[in-house]
């Protein structure tokens, strides 16, 4: 195989991500993992995300699906949704932070409450126990329930059941016993850097590093052992040398097949859909710096408050800002150079904003 071209990895980094439209479980299982983001500017990541690879879907389908759907929301480099047979990769999870045992007697009611119920809202649990208010990660006070019942999630103790207007409800969740041997926690961790290279590749070496110290977040307990892996896949993987960059992806891939050639379309991408997460590659492959500015001052902003990165053919030229009035797009768009003036783009960019009306617009 020939060594790429920085143009054969860009078409690549499209390609092998913006599959042919499928079912929604298809296309989380051939992610291996969507990011999850609050923010409606128009629609949540998570659904900014899917619409580009599920066959007619609407915003807020993975949320109505969810409950019967063999998905979970849980963590592995951030927060998201992921097949459930990725769960026996991390769990049972071990915690950085070890629970005291105030924390740890909280916990044992809360999740005994939980099996009696079934099913509980986080409202539920607050009114039985009564745990008051805490000082929160950023400076404020949140509900003391609430936080319990993340880290009862986070340790494997809960699965989020369905949401009820946007919160988690949770039931309870008891993973099987794994291989703790050398061996089985080996596996394990290269499994997981495997995960994540197939979702973000191809990657500048700097970034394959990055997100498998990301890995530290949903499988803390295995930290050394994905440093072993990261490697051995140094090794295994693919690699080649561009402009100073070493790059790396599957070996079973090549950046170079003429499958991976761009199509007519404009996508308007979230910010965290797996051709641009990467901000490091985005920079590489699009040579500017595109910024995901929504908790950036209103003043500060140079992109706007939810930039929706815009591919077209295999380039991301510009960027869109999106609102919805009563069933109309309010787009505002900026370029990274000069706006495309061909009919072939004002109509591809005209088709895109069809597909994103019928997208928020209610089943």
């Amino acid at each position: 195989m020939a060594d790429p071209t920085l143009d054969d990895l860009r078409r690549y980094a499209v390609a092998r991500t913006l599959f042919k439209p499928t079912t929604l479980p298809r296309a989380i299982r051939q992610l291996g993992f969507v990011q999850a983001d609050p923010i409606r500017a128009p629609a949540r990541a998570q659904d900014l995300t899917l619409r580009h690879r599920v066959a007619d879907y609407r915003a807020g389908d993975l949320e109505r699906r969810y409950p019967r759907l063999p998905i979970e929301e849980d963590c592995l480099v951030n927060y998201g949704f992921l097949p459930r047979e990725h769960l026996a990769l991390m769990h049972p999870r071990e915690s950085k932070s070890p629970w005291d045992a105030e924390t740890q007697r909280k916990a044992a009611a809360v999740l005994t409450f939980v099996r009696e119920q079934g099913q509980v809202h986080p409202r539920q649990v607050e009114l039985h126990f009564a745990h008051g208010r805490m000082k929160n990660y950023w400076g404020g006070s949140s509900n003391a329930s609430t936080h319990l019942l993340d880290g009862m999630h986070y340790r494997g103790m809960l699965r989020v059941a369905r949401r009820d207007s946007g919160t988690r409800v949770y039931e309870a969740m008891a993973h099987p016993p794994c291989d703790e041997s050398p061996v089985g926690r080996a596996l394990r961790a290269a499994a997981l850097v495997d995960l994540v290279v197939r979702k973000y590749a191809p990657l500048p070496a700097a970034s394959l590093t990055y997100l498998v110290r990301l890995l530290g977040y949903g499988a803390p307990h295995l930290s050394a052992q994905t440093r072993d892996a990261l490697r051995q896949a140094r090794e295994q993987l693919a690699t080649c040398r561009i402009d100073g960059t070493t790059w790396y992806w599957p070996a079973d891939e090549n950046p170079g097949s003429r499958r991976h050639a761009p199509d007519e379309s404009v996508r308007l991408l979230a910010p965290f859909d797996p051709v641009v997460w990467d901000r490091r590659r985005f920079e590489l492959l699009w040579g500017w710096t595109y910024k995901f500015e929504a908790y950036t001052p209103a003043p500060k902003r140079q992109f706007g408050h939810y930039a929706l990165p815009l591919l077209w053919h295999d380039r991301v030229i510009g960027w869109a800002n999106v609102s919805a009035s009563e069933g109309r797009l309010q787009p505002i768009f900026g370029y990274s150079g000069a706006k495309p003036r061909s009919a072939a783009f004002g109509a591809a960019l005209d088709d895109e904003l069809q597909r994103m009306t019928q997208f928020l617009a209610a089943r």
